[in-house]
């Protein structure tokens, strides 16, 4: 009985890791946003927009600190809902909150789902390989996927998520998304307008997930679980 459950078991996982590397989604169909319809052009390699991002870089790059790149590696190395730890503190963990971490890897996975198809449509250049003065400081890659910003659909989708559950912390759970946004800048690896382009995503995709009956479940536990384990009372329906 044990070998049954075991192989059973292990049959279940590897079906959700095949459906997960396959790209699809867990609560937005691809036929419920046209993200590539919806979002401008990137700016063109010889435009005065592209041009401006290119000396933001600059500039940022000129002026970062140690402290600035550890944070931005740091970020960089973490796509899901827990990057709010530091503003909900230590008990916001996904030990602690499982049913949270849950929803938040679903999450993050319909934002990859909607990003990785935008990224070969657009096929920009990364700042680094336009500007060879130009020094990214985390992992970089020689693909051409700078629009969307990826990171930056992951921040504002799993922001939009907690604010949902916890109205009160709204203003610092969303500077914590621009920040986290922002670090893709301070990487050396994504224009102002990439970052750009994942917010409007972001936000797109959240419309989309609020008129899902599995997402709303999903998000109800997960709020009651984050409500209960930071010591905060139950909303008012």
């Amino acid at each position: 009985m044990k070998r049954v459950c075991l192989a059973i078991c292990l049959s279940a996982l590897l079906t959700a890791a095949s459906f997960a590397r396959a790209g699809q989604a867990y609560f937005v169909a691809p036929a419920e946003i046209d993200a590539a319809d919806m979002l401008p052009a990137p700016p063109a390699d010889d435009s005065a927009e592209n041009k401006a991002e290119i000396r933001q870089l600059h500039q940022i790059q000129d002026r970062r600190t140690p402290a600035d790149v550890a944070h931005a590696r740091a970020d960089a190395a973490e796509r899901d809902i827990f990057i709010f730890k530091n503003v909900l503190g230590d008990r916001f963990n996904a030990k602690a909150l499982p049913l949270t971490a849950a929803l938040s890897a679903h999450v993050e996975q319909d934002g990859s789902a909607e990003i990785k198809p935008l990224k070969h449509i657009f096929h920009r250049l990364r700042p680094y390989q336009f500007d060879k003065t130009l020094h990214p400081v985390c992992r970089a890659t020689m693909k051409e996927d700078s629009y969307p910003s990826g990171h930056t659909v992951s921040g504002y989708l799993e922001a939009l998520v907690l604010a949902s559950m916890l109205p009160e912390k709204k203003d610092a759970i969303f500077a914590r998304a621009a920040d986290y946004a922002h670090d893709r800048l301070v990487c050396g690896v994504h224009h102002a307008s990439d970052l750009e382009a994942g917010k409007e995503i972001a936000y797109a995709l959240f419309a989309v997930m609020a008129d899902n009956a599995r997402f709303e479940a999903e998000r109800r536990a997960a709020e009651a679980e984050v409500r209960k384990t930071l010591g905060l009372p139950p909303r008012s329906k």
